[in-house]
């Protein structure tokens, strides 16, 4: 199929699929039953797409953890929605709770979203989120926070770390490869292609020493976690070039 009419043909069956999926979404009593619908049709989606999906590393996942993963493409979300267990809750920016559509559909599968531009608004989200760590709920972030156009990982957010610290979960590392290609920053309309997500090894918070904080726990888990990724991924650090331009990282 040419690449425009597969575009096409691709951005139609997803707003149809989740057009249908509304009316489900409002009756469909409990979250977790949501959650699955969607992981469902979620599914349905990338295979009537031919977006060949492959899951490496499911038995990483130990339970209630925080998971982070890249962010590449505006297609991760829907992928990790597709291939992640029902219980997890999405760390989503604010912003997308008065998209179309999009909202409705996040709101009713729980998703938490935070504040990104106003300081206040940020901090009273952040202690939620530490809360609702703490009692155990598992928690998926993208830490970079937003999509760069250039290949590379970007520095990471603390706030998925600090509430791994603070609730004391496994922070679970996931490479995402492929997402960049099929939909890019600047692309508008998705290519058919292959998508590997690799869950990889725990990252367990390390023990605090006499003189340490908390906040030393989280740093060590967020570097530690993003070492995993980078070899993973095998891209640039871009936090590290943005750091050799003099830029603020």
């Amino acid at each position: 199929m040419p690449g425009i009419l597969y575009g096409l043909y691709a951005w139609t069956l997803f707003v149809l699929l989740a057009t249908a999926s509304l009316p489900l979404l409002l009756l469909t009593p409990g979250l977790l039953r949501r959650r699955a619908l969607v992981r469902t049709v979620g599914r349905w989606a990338l295979t009537l797409t031919a977006l060949k999906v492959s899951v490496h590393g499911l038995e990483h996942i130990p339970g209630p953890c925080i998971v982070v993963a890249n962010h590449a493409s505006y297609l991760d979300g829907v992928i990790m929605q597709a291939v992640l267990p029902p219980d997890f809750s999405f760390v989503i920016k604010r912003e997308m709770s008065s998209v179309p559509l999009a909202g409705f559909l996040l709101r009713r599968i729980g998703a938490e979203f935070v504040e990104r531009q106003n300081r206040a608004g940020g901090a009273r989200d952040a202690r939620r989120l530490l809360r609702q760590a703490a009692s155990g709920k598992a928690l998926v972030f993208f830490p970079e926070g937003t999509i760069s156009p250039s290949r590379g990982l970007m520095r990471f957010h603390i706030g998925a770390f600090a509430a791994a610290a603070r609730a004391g979960l496994p922070v679970v590392p996931v490479a995402i490869r492929g997402t960049r290609t099929c939909l890019p920053l600047e692309r508008l309309l998705p290519r058919a292609g292959r998508i590997e997500v690799q869950i990889l090894p725990a990252v367990h918070r390390p023990e605090l020493p006499p003189g340490e904080r908390e906040a030393d726990q989280a740093m060590a888990l967020r570097d530690a976690a993003r070492a995993s990724m980078l070899a993973a991924l095998g891209e640039p650090d871009l936090a590290v070039a943005a750091a050799s331009d003099g830029q603020h990282v």
